[in-house]
Formats: structure tokens, sequence, C-alpha cells
């Protein structure tokens, strides 16, 4: 009887022994994942920070000017002036529509003057 227990806990033993073998070898491979995952995120990061540099010098206000004027033939863009821009109060405001009253109510002063002053 002894000998079987003995054989049964060899045999757990194995498997268990299998089954950490197992797991840290897929541990391993998650952490070489996670690695490779920062590393993209890191050059996106990079990528990203390059592009906006690019994006600022491609909208110079002296550069788009230039191309304004250069082009203006084919667009007709004008340059922006001070005098270009209104103030808020010249902006006229469509005024809200007037809706027909379907359901009108009838209101009488007498309903009103009995619950004020009721005698």
């Amino acid at each position: 009887m002894r000998g079987i227990l003995f054989v049964v806990a060899a045999l757990a033993v194995m498997g268990l022994a299998f089954w950490a073998y197992q797991e840290n070898y897929k541990t391993q491979a998650t952490i070489r994942e996670v690695r490779e995952l920062h590393a993209q995120i890191g050059a996106s990061h990079e990528r990203l920070s390059m592009l906006r540099a690019e994006w600022a010098y491609l909208n110079r206000p002296d550069r788009l000017a230039d191309l304004a004027e250069l082009n203006f033939d084919r667009l007709g863009l004008l340059p922006i002036m001070p005098d270009a821009f209104g103030r808020v109060d010249q902006i006229i405001y469509p005024l809200p529509p007037i809706l027909p009253i379907t359901n009108p109510i009838e209101l009488s002063s007498d309903a009103f003057q009995s619950v004020e002053n009721p005698l």
C-alpha cells in the first residue's frame, strides 16, 4: 500500500512540475510580448512627436502667407488683416419663428377673483 502511495505522490509531483514548467514558459512569452509592446509604444510616441514638429514647421505663418501669395490666382486667398474681423455686437442673429397658437386656453378673471377672495 505504501508503494502505491509513493508512486501516486511521485506522479503528482511530476505532473505539478510539468504544469509549473509550462506556466513558466507562458509567463516568459507574455513578458517578452509586453516588452515588444512597450518598444512599439515608445516608437509610436517618437513618431508622433516628429509628426507634431513637422506639422508645426509646415504651418508657420510666414510660410503659409507665402503660399497664399504664390497661389492667389488659383485660390483667391487674402492675407488675414486685423480689420477683417468684426465685433460680436455686429452679428445679426435670426429671430426665432413665431409659432401659431393651435390650442388656445381661455382665462377668466372671475375664477382668479373667486380663489383670491372667497366670499
